[in-house]
């Protein structure tokens, strides 16, 4: 009997724990049938205020986008929208409209002419000798910009903004126009210096160029299109850019803020207002680039300006050696040891000849540091007092020397 009813317990065990499984499957598979069920044993619980449950669509329209619904944001069409750079700017408002505001005066609009002389397209008279050639004069006009640098009228400028002019015109910040005089130039770093007669005058605040960072932001001032006092923003994308091929001794400083035609010799600026460099140049744009412009560092402006103003020119160091940048591949196949900067010529009768310098040498340091490249080698003994003596530090096959050369000032339009 014990048996028998063991054997009946467990029957009945059985058939509901399966009868429950098929009742959740079924639950599972056909919910709505849980509704009624729930509403006829207890329903208080139907009673209680529920939210009223939307009502089913037709299974035609549930991938279907609604045809009313609450409508997206707006986005405006008058521009476009803010990028990093102009985010940036927003979330310092205020600093840099005071830092336009504090150099703005100093930079000048520059307007300069020549005359230029051109043949007449000949005649039949001419080409065959019968009649001399004819010729006329044009004038020709440029624009570009400026800045104040002290109150004797001094302005910096680039070289290649006045080269060659018969005439320049300054018109300042605050309509006053005045003509300038050319004080000095320098190719080499491509920078003018120029003066005007007007009093007062407005003076850009020198700044550190140094201690730029990348990712600073800057301001470019200048005279893009003829379109005067313009103020674009970016950051500092670069700095120490050389072997450009813009100017025989380089060092720029390499910014996204829009630099355009006009805006040469203009003035580059940090958040405070204080100058950092003088816009320069730009990377074509016909060649699809954007956003790539360049500028001389406030720092290697001021040596300039200084000599110039007290010289009327540049006094740099020269021992006249040609230096040219080696690779590992190039060393190699010449048999020197390694890379680096070697001398690829020498000038006759140069310091650095009679130093005992010779082609192929490897220039391993200049006064106890080592040239990061063929430019910084130039630029290294450009920065040395003609008189002074400077210890170069070489490489000729596999033996290091040493010897000493006389620096002399730089002649004009020499290298080295």
């Amino acid at each position: 009997m014990p048996s028998g009813l063991s054997r009946g317990l467990f029957f009945l065990a059985s058939s509901v724990v399966a009868g429950l499984a098929l009742a959740f499957v079924i639950i599972a598979v056909r919910p709505q049938l849980l509704r009624p069920a729930i509403q006829a044993a207890a329903p208080e619980v139907a009673q209680a205020p529920a939210a009223p449950a939307a009502p089913a669509l037709p299974a035609a329209q549930t991938l279907a986008a609604p045809t009313t619904a609450v409508p997206p944001p707006s986005v405006p069409t008058a521009g476009p929208t803010p990028g990093i750079a102009a985010q940036a700017a927003l979330a310092v408002h205020g600093s840099l409209s005071s830092a336009a505001a504090r150099a703005a005066p100093a930079v000048v609009n520059i307007y300069t002419a020549r005359v230029v002389t051109e043949r007449l397209r000949p005649t039949l008279g001419e080409l065959f000798g019968d009649y001399l050639p004819r010729y006329r004069q044009r004038i020709e006009r440029s624009l570009g910009s400026g800045v104040i640098v002290d109150e004797a009228g001094h302005i910096v400028t680039n070289h290649h903004v006045i080269a060659n002019a018969d005439s320049v015109r300054v018109q300042l910040a605050d309509g006053r126009v005045a003509n300038a005089r050319i004080v000095g130039r320098d190719p080499d770093t491509d920078l003018a210096v120029l003066q005007i007669d007007i009093r007062p005058l407005p003076v850009a605040v020198f700044g550190r160029s140094d201690q730029l960072r990348v990712g600073d932001l800057v301001l470019a001032i200048g005279n893009p299109l003829g379109l005067s006092q313009t103020v674009t923003h970016g950051i500092v994308s670069a700095t120490s850019r050389q072997q450009l091929g813009i100017a025989p001794l380089e060092d720029f400083i390499q910014t996204d803020a829009p630099i355009n035609f006009g805006n040469s010799g203009g003035a580059l600026v940090d958040a405070s207002g204080a100058l950092v460099g003088i816009n320069t140049a730009i990377v074509a744009k016909n060649l699809g680039v954007e956003g790539i412009g360049f500028a001389i560092p406030v720092n290697m402006v001021r040596g300039v300006l200084r000599e110039i103003v007290a010289h009327g020119h540049v006094m740099r160091g020269w021992i006249g050696i040609l230096p040219e940048d080696l690779n590992d591949e190039q060393a190699g196949q010449l048999g020197l040891a390694q890379a680096g900067v070697v001398i690829g010529n020498l000038y006759a009768g140069s310091p650095a000849q009679q130093a005992g310098l010779q082609p192929g040498d490897l220039l391993l340091a200049i006064n106890a540091v080592p040239p990061r490249n063929a430019q910084d080698a130039l630029g290294r003994i450009a920065t040395l007092k003609p008189g002074a003596t400077v210890l170069l530090r070489g490489l000729r096959g596999r033996q290091v020397f040493e010897t000493r050369a006389t620096v002399r000032e730089r002649p004009r339009g020499a290298g080295g």
